[in-house]
């Protein structure tokens, strides 16, 4: 094993963990505002990913233009999801939030698979193609766009939850949603904006991924589960924690890749998680 080929597991590891994280990170938004688990998080991304080849394949916009609308169309999807499903289970029993999450997430899959079939679609960016090497290590565009990107929005979500007065009303929310509301904050408005932002992100990152990534009705299912595992490892409702168990993830991913064998690559990221949260089972950076 060379030290060219670690640094180009670390490197690839270390783009893909980027874009985990910021996947989780919607996921762990809408946890840690509203206390629901959003189980269509992975097809909401596939809805992004959709949109991208549409707008690709039939007006040739270029994917990284439709980003803003991208973000603005599940922006609006997730505060739909919002007022019209998760408000009618906000006091309910845990197993019909559930329910409803998980109906909507066969509800989305079973709608893609109608309307495109099970067929394998990809998009060509001609602005983020080919490579390039950076100190040895060959990287291609895509994916670094892909990761950079992630990063940039990651950075500019945790500005906007720990430097504006939105992002502590949304923490408010988060930690007394009874006191917040004698403070004169509306949970049930920012609830609304927790679901639209964290359906926005996990649209960007889907948009992200559509460079490099196929297309189909079920790339959902395997965002989805690796949403999931990096925010139960990163500590649910943690925003910090997002980001390193993504990173961390990526890590394990690319490096079993090239150590042990890529067939095993998922069973060694499941392996993490289990160490992690026998060890501490609220996450790295849950909170108590």
């Amino acid at each position: 094993m060379t030290a060219a080929v670690l640094a180009q597991s670390i490197v690839s590891g270390l783009l893909w963990g980027a874009v985990f994280a910021l996947i989780a990170l919607g996921l762990s938004l809408i946890f840690g505002v509203v206390d629901i688990v959003n189980f269509a998080h992975g097809e909401f991304l596939m809805v992004a990913m959709y949109l991208a080849w549409v707008l690709n394949a039939f007006w040739g916009w270029d994917p990284l233009l439709t980003l803003p609308l991208g973000a603005a169309a599940l922006f609006g999807l997730g505060v739909l999801t919002y007022r019209l499903l998760i408000r009618r289970v906000l006091d309910a029993p845990m197993l019909a939030q559930i329910i409803v999450t998980f109906g909507l997430m066969v509800f989305l899959r079973s709608l893609a698979h109608l309307i495109f079939r099970a067929d394998y679609r990809s998009v060509q960016d001609p602005l983020v193609q080919g490579t390039f090497t950076l100190f040895g290590v060959h990287v291609t565009w895509p994916q670094a766009v892909a990761g950079l990107g992630a990063l940039i929005i990651t950075g500019l979500l945790y500005w906007f939850l720990y430097r504006t007065e939105t992002g502590w009303a949304l923490q408010a929310v988060a930690q007394n949603k009874q006191a917040a509301a004698l403070m004169g904050i509306d949970p049930d408005r920012f609830y609304s904006l927790a679901w639209g932002i964290g359906s926005a992100s996990v649209g960007i990152a889907g948009i992200l991924l559509s460079n490099f990534y196929y297309i189909h009705p079920e790339v959902g299912a395997i965002f989805g589960t690796l949403a999931y595992v990096t925010v139960a490892l990163g500590g649910f409702g943690s925003v910090p924690g997002a980001l390193v168990a993504g990173i961390l993830i990526g890590l394990a991913e690319s490096l079993a890749g090239v150590f042990i064998d890529p067939k095993l690559k998922y069973a060694v990221v499941f392996s993490l998680y289990l160490v992690v949260v026998f060890v501490r089972p609220r996450g790295l950076m849950g909170r108590v």
